[in-house]
C-alpha cells in the first residue's frame, strides 16, 4: 500500500502561493532532494489548480537534467476536483467520497503518492487522517501576504518530527508524521 506524502514549499510566515520566490534558494542540493522525492513516488495526487498549472508547464520541460521532467510527465496523476470535466497529462479525475477514493489510490501503489502544493487538498486529507507524511520545505523569507498552507480555521492536528534536511541556502525540510493519538 502506498503512502500519501505532501510536499509543500513555504515561506517563514507559511505562504505557499506562487512559489517563484523559492528561486534564490534552489541549488544542486535542492535539486538532488527534489529528485529523490519524485523518484520515490509511484504517482502524483493534485488539486485542480496545481494540476492545471503543472500540466501547462511540464510537458515543455522534457530536456531537463537527470530525467526529472520525463519522470514528472510519465507518472500517473490523480486530480481531485469537482469542476474539472476531463484530464490530460496522464491524469485521471478523482470524484466522489474523498476518503474512499484516496484509499483506492493508496491501494494501487506500493511507493509514495506525492502531493505537490495543493493546499486545500492537503488540508482536506489531513482532516480525514489520510496524510502519512508531511514535508514542509521552509525557505528563509517572510512574504507578508499570500495564500497560506494552514489558513485560519484549518483543521487541528498533531505531528511528530521524523527528520530534517537542511540546505546551505538556509532552507530546511521538516519531515513530519501524524502523532499517535494520546
Amino acid at each position: 500500500m502506498g503512502k500519501i506524502v505532501a510536499l509543500t514549499y513555504l515561506s517563514l510566515d507559511g505562504v505557499m502561493e506562487s512559489p517563484s520566490w523559492t528561486g534564490p534558494y534552489f541549488n544542486s542540493d535542492h535539486a538532488k532532494f527534489a529528485h529523490g522525492q519524485l523518484f520515490a513516488a509511484d504517482a502524483l495526487l493534485l488539486g485542480r489548480v496545481t494540476y492545471e498549472g503543472m500540466a501547462a508547464a511540464w510537458p515543455q520541460m522534457e530536456g531537463s537534467e537527470g530525467g526529472f521532467a520525463v519522470r514528472m510527465n510519465t507518472l500517473p496523476k490523480h486530480v481531485v476536483s469537482t469542476s474539472l470535466e476531463a484530464a490530460t497529462w496522464n491524469a485521471t479525475v478523482v470524484r466522489g467520497d474523498l476518503a474512499t477514493e484516496i484509499a483506492k489510490i493508496k491501494d494501487q501503489y506500493s511507493g509514495d503518492v506525492l502531493i505537490y502544493a495543493s493546499g486545500d487538498l492537503t488540508n482536506s486529507l489531513i482532516e480525514l487522517g489520510l496524510v502519512d507524511e508531511l514535508k514542509l520545505w521552509i525557505h528563509p523569507v517572510i512574504l507578508g501576504k499570500g495564500k497560506r498552507l494552514f489558513p485560519e480555521g484549518a483543521p487541528g492536528s498533531s505531528w511528530t518530527l521524523a527528520g530534517t534536511t537542511g540546505f546551505a541556502t538556509g532552507s530546511v525540510v521538516l519531515d513530519l508524521r501524524p502523532a499517535d493519538p494520546a
